[in-house]
C-alpha cells in the first residue's frame, strides 16, 4: 500500500464497542492502534511509559498528550503505507492537531472519523456486564472515565465535525448492525 492508504479514528465513550468494531475492521485488512490496549501492554511489561500512564489509567485520567502521541507516532512509522484504524485517540483536540502532524509528514491525512454513540446508561450497563474484571471497569472508575470522555474528548465531534470528516454511527445497536453502519459510513471500504 501507499502513503494513501486510509487512516480511520474510531470515537466513542468506553464501553460503547469502539474496540468490537475494530477488530471486524482488522478482518478487513486494516492495522488497529488501540492507546488502550498499547498503554495496557507498556504497564504489564513495566515500560517507562507504563509505569509513567499508570497511575493515571488507575485513576481514570487521561495519560498526558506527549506519552500517548510518542507512542502513536512510533505505530505509524512502523505501519508506514498500511491502513490503520485508531481506537482510543485522538482523545483530545490536543491530541488530534498532534496527529494530524505526524500524519502529514508522513503525506497521509484522515480520511474518516467515525463516532460510536451510546447513551452513558447503556455504556455503564454493558461495562458492568463484561466481566472482564480490569482495574479500569470498577463502577466509580467508569463514572470518571465517562465524565472525563463528555468534558475532554467530546470537543473532538465538533472538531471534525466542521473538518467534514465526522460519521456518526448508533452504537445503542446490536453488533452486526453497527458494522454495517460503519461500512456505511466508510463508503463500503
Amino acid at each position: 500500500m501507499s502513503a494513501d492508504a486510509p487512516v480511520v479514528i474510531l470515537l466513542g465513550p468506553p464501553g460503547s464497542g469502539k474496540g468490537t468494531q475494530a477488530e471486524r475492521l482488522a478482518d478487513e485488512g486494516f492495522a488497529i492502534l488501540s492507546t488502550g490496549e498499547l498503554l495496557r501492554a507498556a504497564r504489564a511489561e513495566g515500560t517507562d511509559l507504563g509505569r509513567d500512564a499508570s497511575g493515571y489509567m488507575d485513576r481514570g485520567d487521561l495519560v498526558p498528550d506527549e506519552l500517548i502521541v510518542a507512542v502513536i507516532d512510533e505505530e505509524l512509522e512502523r505501519l508506514e503505507g498500511k491502513p490503520v484504524l485508531l481506537d482510543g485517540f485522538p482523545r483530545t483536540v490536543g491530541q488530534a492537531d498532534a496527529l494530524a502532524d505526524a500524519l502529514e509528514r508522513r503525506g497521509r491525512g484522515v480520511k474518516a472519523v467515525i463516532l460510536v454513540d451510546v447513551p452513558d446508561d447503556v455504556v455503564a450497563e454493558r461495562i458492568r456486564g463484561r466481566g472482564q474484571g480490569r482495574e479500569d471497569d470498577d463502577p466509580e472508575t467508569v463514572k470518571e472515565r465517562l465524565r472525563v470522555y463528555h468534558a475532554e474528548t467530546e470537543p473532538l465531534v465538533k472538531y471534525y465535525e466542521e473538518r467534514g470528516l465526522l460519521r456518526r454511527v448508533d452504537g445503542a445497536r446490536d453488533v452486526d448492525a453497527v458494522r454495517a453502519e460503519v461500512r456505511a459510513a466508510l463508503g463500503g471500504s
